[in-house]
C-alpha cells in the first residue's frame, strides 16, 4: 500500500476543487470517490451543479475568442509543456489510477499514462500542420479557397475505465485545432483529471481554455443542454449515447460517439493454438475485462473448440486477484459493487440458458481486501449466440466460448449484435483472414493479435458502438469546420496614382 510520503496520497489529502476560467473553484457540494480494492473513500470529490456547469461553459467561450487565433506553434508547445509535466509525474499518476479505478499498477503505467503522453506530443505536432486548399472552379478570375478552422467550445464526457486516457483523447485534438474544452469525468474516478488540471495551471494554458466539472448524469445533461457548447465528445454506455444524442437536436451540435461492444474473437482450426489462447486471454481480462474492445465473444471453430476453451480456463483459473498496487497482482478489482452485481447477473442467467461455467463465475475474496468488489475471472461454455449473455455488454472479465462449423454462419453470428467496435481473427491463413475481415461489422480488426492501439491509428465503432473517431488525423475533423473563401481577382482597382497617399 502506498505511505505517507506517497505524493498521489499527498494530493488527496489536499481539499480538492473544480478547475473553472483558470482558478480552483470550491463547492458546496461533495462526492465520495472510493478505492474499489477496499471499498473505503479514498477522497471527497467536488461536485457541481448547473451553475458551474454555466461558469465552466461561459470561461470556455470566452477564451476561444483568443485561444482560437492563438498561433499553433505557441498552442503546441502549451502541449508539449504539459506532455513534459506529466512524464515527470507519471509515477504519481499512475498510482493515481490504480487507487482510484483499481487496475494493476504496470497496466496504469505502460497503457494509461504512457499513451496519455504520447496523445499530447502527437496532437502537439499536429497543431502547426491543419491546413485549407485552393479548389478549382469553373468561372474565370475567381480564386476560391478553404480554411479548417476550430468548431467551438467542446464538452468532453468520459467513462471510469480508463480516466485520463479517455480525456487525452478528446484534449488533446480539442486543444490542437484550436477549441476550447470543459471535460466532465466521470464521478466513479475523477482524481487524475483533477490532479492533471494542476499540470495544466502549471503549464500555462490561459484561463478558461481547459475546465473541468465533477458530477453524475445531472451535471452531464446540463453541459450537453448548454447553448455554448458546439462539439459534444462522448465515451460511455450506448443508452447514455443516445440521450446525448437526443438532448443535442435543439441546438444542432455537434456529436461524436464512442459506446459499447461485444467484440467477436474468432478462431479457426489452423490457427496457432497457444498465441491464439493468449489473444483471448488478454482480450478478455486486461482491465479487469473493462473495456469496450473485450473480446468478449470467442468463435472457435468446433474441431478445436474444447481445446482451446480449457486452456482459457485454466489460464483464468490461475490469475492473481489483489490490489493493483501489489507487483503480483494479475487483475484488480471491479469498478463498483453494483458494477460487480451487474456482471454476476450475466454469468447466473447464461447458466439458466444452459451454459457452463469452466472457470469463476462468482464474487471473489482477496485476503486484507475484504472491502474490495472482486469477481472471479470467468469462462462460460456451451453459449449460443442468441443468449443474453452473447448479446449484452457485460464489461467485465465474462468470455462466452461459443463453437462454429461453417464460415458463412460464423459471418452472421459475428455481425449479430447490434455493436460493431471491434474484432479479432487468429488464422495461419492470411489470405483468408483478410477476406473474413472484409465482412465484419466492426470499426477495427486485428488479424493474429488483439488489442492493438497507437496514437495514430483512427479507432471507433458502428451501429450501436457509434460513430466519429479518435486517435490518429481523422479524429481532428469533429473539431473542425470548414469555410469557402471566394476572391474576385478581376474586381476593378484604382488607376495609377489613385488612391495611393504619400
Amino acid at each position: 500500500m502506498p505511505t505517507t510520503t506517497d505524493p498521489s496520497i499527498a494530493f488527496l489529502q489536499r481539499p480538492l476543487r473544480l478547475y473553472i476560467d483558470g482558478a480552483f473553484v470550491e463547492t458546496d457540494g461533495q462526492l465520495a470517490t472510493l478505492n474499489p480494492a477496499t471499498g473505503e473513500t479514498l477522497a471527497m470529490a467536488p461536485l457541481a451543479t448547473e451553475r458551474e456547469v454555466d461558469l465552466a461553459v461561459t470561461a470556455a467561450a470566452r477564451a476561444f475568442e483568443t485561444w482560437r487565433f492563438t498561433p499553433p506553434t505557441q498552442r503546441a508547445r502549451l502541449m508539449w509543456s504539459l506532455a513534459d509535466l506529466l512524464e515527470a509525474n507519471k509515477g504519481e499518476f499512475a498510482r493515481l489510477e490504480v487507487l482510484d479505478n483499481g487496475k494493476p499498477l504496470w497496466e496504469a503505467e505502460a497503457v494509461d499514462i504512457a499513451l496519455t503522453i504520447e496523445l499530447l506530443r502527437y496532437y502537439a505536432g499536429w497543431a502547426t500542420k491543419i491546413t485549407g486548399q485552393v479548389l478549382p472552379n469553373s468561372i474565370p478570375g475567381m480564386l476560391t479557397i478553404s480554411r479548417r478552422e476550430p468548431v467551438g467550445v467542446v464538452a468532453a464526457i468520459t467513462p471510469w475505465n480508463f480516466p485520463l486516457l479517455e480525456v487525452a483523447y478528446k484534449l488533446a485534438p480539442a486543444l490542437a485545432t484550436g477549441c476550447t474544452i470543459v471535460v466532465k469525468p466521470s464521478e466513479l474516478a475523477p482524481l487524475s483529471t483533477l490532479r492533471l488540471m494542476d499540470l495544466v495551471h502549471e503549464a500555462g494554458f490561459p484561463p478558461g481554455v481547459v475546465n473541468v466539472v465533477i458530477g453524475g448524469p445531472e451535471v452531464g445533461g446540463a453541459l450537453v443542454r448548454h447553448p455554448g457548447v458546439s462539439k459534444i465528445a462522448f465515451t460511455g454506455q450506448t443508452a447514455t449515447g443516445k440521450e446525448i444524442l437526443r438532448a443535442s437536436i435543439d441546438d444542432l451540435k455537434r456529436v461524436t460517439l464512442e459506446l459499447g461492444g461485444k467484440s467477436p474473437n474468432i478462431v479457426f482450426a489452423d490457427a496457432d493454438l497457444d498465441a491464439a489462447a493468449s489473444g483471448a486471454f488478454g482480450g478478455i481480462f486486461f482491465n479487469q475485462g473493462q473495456a469496450c474492445v473485450a473480446g468478449s465473444r470467442l468463435f472457435v471453430e468446433a474441431s478445436v473448440a474444447d481445446e482451446l476453451a480449457e486452456r482459457v480456463a485454466e489460464q483464468a483459473k490461475g490469475i492473481r486477484l489483489g490490489s493493483g498496487l501489489d507487483a503480483e497482482t494479475q487483475m484488480g478489482p471491479l469498478i463498483s459493487q453494483a458494477h460487480r452485481t451487474r456482471v454476476r447477473g450475466y454469468v447466473d442467467a447464461a447458466m439458466q440458458d444452459g451454459a457452463t461455467v469452466s472457470a469463476g463465475g462468482a464474487d471473489a475474496s482477496v485476503a486484507g481486501l475484504d472491502g474490495g468488489f472482486f469477481f472471479q475471472p470467468t469462462v462460460i461454455n456451451g453459449v449460443r449466440n442468441d443468449m443474453k449473455v452473447a448479446q449484452e455488454e457485460i464489461f467485465g472479465p465474462v468470455l462466452s466460448v461459443i463453437s462454429w462449423k461453417d464460415e458463412d454462419e460464423l459471418r452472421a453470428l459475428a455481425n449479430g449484435v447490434d455493436y460493431g467496435l471491434a474484432a479479432g481473427i487468429w488464422s495461419a491463413d492470411t489470405s483468408k483472414a483478410l477476406r473474413l475481415a472484409e465482412y465484419l461489422e466492426a470499426g477495427t480488426v486485428w488479424i493474429n493479435t488483439y488489442g492493438m492501439f497507437d496514437v495514430a491509428v483512427p479507432f471507433g465503432g458502428r451501429k450501436h458502438s457509434g460513430f466519429g473517431r479518435e486517435l490518429g488525423e481523422e479524429a481532428m475533423e469533429p473539431y473542425l469546420h470548414s469555410k469557402s473563401v471566394w476572391v474576385d481577382l478581376q474586381a476593378a482597382v484604382p488607376s495609377a496614382g489613385q488612391g495611393i497617399s504619400r
